[in-house]
C-alpha cells in the first residue's frame, strides 16, 4: 500500500526558538525532546531548505511531538490580521483535563485570543465540546478542547497531566472537493465524521460573524492523531489563496509515516501534485491543494 500509516508529528516555522519553547512549555505543558539541532539533511532537501541554515527544536506533549523550525535567511512573515477563514489556517487541538485551569495557565504566557469571550461550549449538534482558540507568538493558531463524553473523551481518559496531547490538526480549505480527493486518494485517509457547525457559539469560538463551516474528520490507518477539514461556506475568505513554503512563517506541516515512499511519490504525481523527495527517499514534501504542507517519512 502506497498511502500513509499514521501522523507521527507536526512541524511549524517560527522566528525565535527560545521564545517558542517558553510559550509552549510554560503555557501548554510541552517538554523539550532535544536541544536545538540542524534539520536532518534528507528533510532539508525535500523541503527545499538545503541552501539555508535550518535549525529545529523538537518538543513533545504526551505521546505527540511538534518540531519547530527556524530558517536563515527567513521566508515571508506571518500575514497580518489573520482569520479562521484564511486558507493557510492550521491549528493543533489540545485536549485538556480542566478547561478553567488550562486557560488560567495559558494566560500567564500572553496568548493572542481568536475566540471571543473565552472558552465556548458548542451545542450537541456541533459535538458538545468546550473549546478555546488562540495564537502563539508567531501567529500560529491553536485550540484547547474538552470532550464531554464518548470515544474522544475515552481516548484521553488515562493521559496524564492538564494538557493531554494533540488530538487532531484542523486545516481550513477553500476547495473541499480537492482537499478530500487529496487526503482520501494518494494519502488513503478515511472520512470518519462529517458535520456542519454554525450558530452564536461557533461565531464566538472562531472569532468570525455568522459562520457556517463544514467540519470533516479524516483518519489514517492508525487514527490518532487525525486531520480535520474546515470549509467555511460563510463568511467567505477575504484573502487570496497563497502557498507558504517551509521557510515562511505561516507554514505548518503534518508529518506522516509511509511504508512505500516511492509508491506515494508516484500516486501524488498521478494526482497532479508536485512532491519533492530526497535523493535517498528518506523524506518527501508536498503541498496540498490549498498550500498546506505535508512531510512524509519512512515508517
Amino acid at each position: 500500500m502506497s498511502g500513509v500509516r499514521a501522523i507521527v508529528g507536526f512541524g511549524r516555522t517560527v522566528a525565535d526558538l527560545a521564545a517558542t519553547e517558553a510559550f509552549y512549555r510554560d503555557g501548554l505543558g510541552f517538554a523539550r525532546v532535544a536541544p536545538p539541532e540542524p534539520v536532518p539533511a534528507a528533510q532539508a532537501e525535500a523541503m527545499g531548505l538545503a541552501d539555508r541554515r535550518a535549525t529545529q527544536l523538537r518538543m513533545r506533549l504526551g505521546a505527540q511531538s511538534v518540531t519547530f523550525l527556524t530558517v536563515d535567511p527567513p521566508g515571508a512573515p506571518y500575514p497580518p490580521d489573520p482569520a479562521a477563514t484564511d486558507p493557510f489556517f492550521q491549528h493543533f487541538a489540545i485536549p485538556v483535563r480542566d478547561m478553567d485551569a488550562a486557560t488560567a495557565q495559558l494566560a500567564q504566557v500572553g496568548p493572542t485570543p481568536i475566540s471571543r469571550d473565552g472558552a465556548q461550549r458548542l451545542p450537541a449538534s456541533s459535538g458538545g465540546v468546550t473549546a478555546y482558540k488562540f495564537r502563539d507568538p508567531d501567529g500560529h493558531p491553536l485550540e484547547l478542547i474538552g470532550f464531554p463524553d464518548g470515544p474522544p473523551a475515552a481516548r484521553w481518559r488515562h493521559a496524564p497531566g492538564l494538557f493531554l496531547g494533540i488530538d487532531h490538526s484542523a486545516i481550513t480549505v477553500a476547495d473541499l472537493d480537492a482537499a478530500l480527493a487529496f487526503l482520501t486518494g494518494p494519502l488513503g485517509l478515511t472520512v470518519a465524521q462529517r458535520g456542519l457547525n454554525q450558530g452564536p457559539e461557533q461565531a464566538r469560538l472562531d472569532g468570525v460573524d455568522d459562520p457556517k463551516v463544514d467540519v470533516i474528520a479524516l483518519e489514517p490507518p492508525e487514527p490518532a492523531p487525525h486531520v480535520e477539514l474546515l470549509h467555511y461556506r460563510a463568511p467567505a475568505t477575504q484573502r487570496r489563496r497563497q502557498s507558504y513554503g517551509p521557510a515562511d512563517r505561516a507554514a505548518t506541516r503534518s508529518i506522516f509515516s509511509t511504508a512505500d515512499p516511492k509508491g506515494l511519490v508516484r500516486r501524488l504525481r498521478e494526482a497532479g501534485l508536485s512532491p519533492r523527495a530526497s535523493a535517498d527517499d528518506a523524506a518527501i514534501y508536498c503541498a496540498g491543494p490549498d498550500g498546506h504542507g505535508f512531510l512524509f517519512v519512512p515508517a
